[in-house]
């Protein structure tokens, strides 16, 4: 096993680790200052195992605090820097760090450094959520700090670039950048992201595999073929996107524009419970699925009554992980939704094929029933995004006097003023009646984060 306290050391110092806009910096670079952010922890009591809570925006500081937080022989604990003072309160009351850090914190440049321990967390992570309720909790993983030599992580190259444009204080981008170093890449982050600055990224540093969300991707596809030929991509060998659904027509256009074997999915959880993964080769000849298991994680899709679904039968997605009932992961400030024998689930719709390919409907607390039909939210944003002006979206139901819910949009739209009756012409090929929005809210700033969230408990109108 590497440790991950090992990793800022471990490569020549003049090569480059880190680049975040005009920042630029070497191995050497980040081995001096996380090992002034060891000094700097320990000096204020963190120890073995503690969790180091910190709220910094993407940037080669916030990178090298987590590895300090290793060097101290601690577990990082991101959470966003964007967040109420409120909210930034109730996550902290559940997860009782060692260390609460902040924007404004930190050893000064000329400050000592820190003799890393020699003690390897027993947790290499630990990410809040809200889930759709909004209700904090804290997902601490189940694996050390340290990866045994030769581990692989979707994808992820060794001696490369990569470019990871999304927050980090999220799990899958914290993850791949983390990743990404222990396996001496250069990873390239953004303070938040666009499009065309992606893209010159991917040109310019030379990137060969990257993180996206779907809206991520959905931004790239909105602009002008010739906008998007200005940049050399000829490097990019790999994009993988997760974290939330990617409408079929935008994948087979991203596959249509850059080849079947650069685009991948992967499926998961913070949890860990399982992983599922799938190319675009495999995915054209299964639109629509999400992938198999891999790396020993099963699958199975119940019923209400608990009994296991026939294949093709939609119900709730459960997972048994390699290792066992609770072996990835353990919750502060939750419980976990598990079966009698240990399989779990967070709470999301599916089918398996009879060759154990996972298809996604939604998220189960996002189900609207509107006058008896059900409505996947998922679907109905799928077709919205299609519209030419709509740069992202989120459908919610909201109570309704006679259909007991109805379906209502948030748009991020380029002009702000689309109409409830020009959406509703455009959706008319792409979903049955029942299932179009009956109220409209446009806006001209994001729907979702840079990592493909939304709260949707915030999107309904008030009453």
């Amino acid at each position: 096993m590497r440790p991950l306290a090992d990793v800022p050391a471990a490569f020549p110092p003049d090569r480059l680790a880190i680049v975040h806009g005009a920042a630029r910096w070497t191995w050497g670079d980040l081995d001096r200052r996380s090992a002034q952010w060891c000094a700097w922890l320990t000096s204020r009591g963190v120890t073995a195992d503690d969790l180091v809570a910190f709220a910094l925006p993407n940037g080669p500081d916030f990178i090298a605090l987590a590895f300090g937080t290793y060097r101290a022989g601690a577990t990082p604990a991101p959470i966003s820097w964007k967040i109420t003072a409120h909210e930034r309160t109730a996550i902290i009351a559940v997860m009782q760090p060692r260390l609460v850090v902040g924007g404004e914190e930190g050893p000064a440049p000329g400050d000592p450094q820190g003799e890393a321990s020699r003690h390897v967390a027993a947790s290499w992570k630990a990410c809040t959520s809200g889930g759709s309720t909004g209700v904090p909790k804290v997902i601490v993983d189940g694996r050390s700090a340290g990866f045994p030599e030769g581990t692989d992580f979707i994808g992820i190259p060794a001696n490369s670039c990569v470019l990871v444009p999304g927050p980090l204080y999220h799990n899958a981008p914290f993850s791949a950048a983390v990743f990404a170093l222990w396996k001496g890449s250069t990873i390239v982050t953004m303070d938040k992201f666009d499009a065309v600055t992606a893209l010159g990224l991917i040109d310019d540093e030379g990137a060969t595999w990257a993180l996206m969300v779907p809206t991520m991707m959905h931004r790239i596809m909105a602009l002008t073929p010739t906008a998007r030929a200005c940049h050399d991509l000829s490097r990019w060998a790999m994009v993988v996107h997760t974290a939330a659904p990617m409408a079929p027509w935008l994948k087979q256009a991203w596959i249509e524009w850059c080849g079947r074997d650069h685009i991948w999915e992967v499926y998961g959880a913070t949890e860990g419970l399982v992983r599922c993964w799938i190319g675009g080769r495999e995915w054209l000849e299964r639109p629509g699925s999400v992938g198999r298991p891999i790396g020993g994680g099963r699958l199975r899709i119940l019923r209400d009554d608990g009994q296991v679904c026939e294949a093709g039968e939609e119900g709730e997605v459960f997972a048994m992980p390699p290792g066992g009932p609770g072996s990835t992961y353990r919750y502060i400030g939750a419980e976990r939704r598990a079966t009698s024998d240990g399989w779990e689930s967070v709470g999301d719709i599916g089918r398996l094929d009879a060759d154990g390919y996972l298809y996604l409907a939604d998220r189960r607390t996002d189900l609207i029933i509107s006058g008896g039909v059900n409505v996947w939210p998922a679907e109905v944003e799928a077709a919205i995004l299609r519209h030419p002006a709509v740069r992202s979206c989120a459908v919610v139901g909201i109570p309704h006097p006679d259909l007991g819910q109805a379906v209502h949009a948030v748009v991020e739209a380029d002009t702000g003023t689309l109409s409830l009756a020009e959406l509703g012409q455009f959706l008319n090929p792409w979903l049955a009646r029942e299932k179009h929005p009956r109220s409209l809210e446009t806006r001209t700033q994001p729907v979702r984060d840079d990592a493909g969230k939304v709260r949707k408990g915030r999107l309904a109108p008030a009453p």
